[in-house]
């Protein structure tokens, strides 16, 4: 597991133990920045279900001003924090041990706003992969710019749309998928 593109380049990150966690393989990620483009300096990205921290790092790497990690697992968070100081990324980063619904609802109300969410969960909780898409919808953490990238299984059929964001993009890669929301700019 490394950092394949920007700055940080070439750093290793510390593979999680736990089998849960799963990071996103480089050849995902490679694809994933290919299809969204340059990342900009002022960007303020989520990563929801963190795991590793893996994604979320490639976007510091990249440019991004800053990342909000959340994952509710200790041992995820601790593994986030030790491949951001790793990186010697920590001070462009937040890193939140909670449940991703009550992370979102203390997002919302502090009145943040993320250029890119990604959102990986537990690919067995399908009812979860749900409720985070709607509660993002509906909530004032997205804008018409906002783009939301779904890792999940491929036999997983996400709705075209949630609410007020809509699919743009999915796209397979062996046994997982990428799925991409935007605000549905025509309602």
């Amino acid at each position: 597991m490394r950092v394949i593109s920007g700055d940080r380049k070439g750093h290793k990150l510390i593979s999680p133990k736990n089998k849960d966690i799963r990071p996103t393989e480089d050849r995902i990620k490679e694809s994933m920045f290919n299809i969204i483009g340059k990342i900009y300096e002022d960007t303020v990205m989520l990563d929801l279900f963190a795991g590793s921290g893996g994604i979320g790092i490639e976007f510091l790497s990249r440019g991004a001003r800053l990342v909000y990690f959340i994952d509710k697992s200790k041992e995820a968070a601790q593994l986030v924090s030790s491949n951001l100081s790793k990186t010697r990324l920590d001070n462009r980063a937040v890193v939140l041990q909670k449940d991703a619904i009550s992370a979102l609802k203390l997002l919302d109300t502090q009145g943040l706003v993320f250029d890119y969410i990604f959102i990986d969960p537990p690919y067995k909780d399908v009812e979860l992969f749900k409720s985070v898409l709607e509660f993002i919808s509906g909530s004032s953490i997205i804008t018409n710019n906002t783009i939301i990238i779904v890792e999940h299984d491929k036999e997983l059929t996400l709705n075209k749309n949630y609410g007020k964001i809509i699919q743009t993009d999915n796209r397979r890669y062996g046994s997982k998928s990428m799925t991409y929301y935007k605000i549905n700019e025509v309602e």
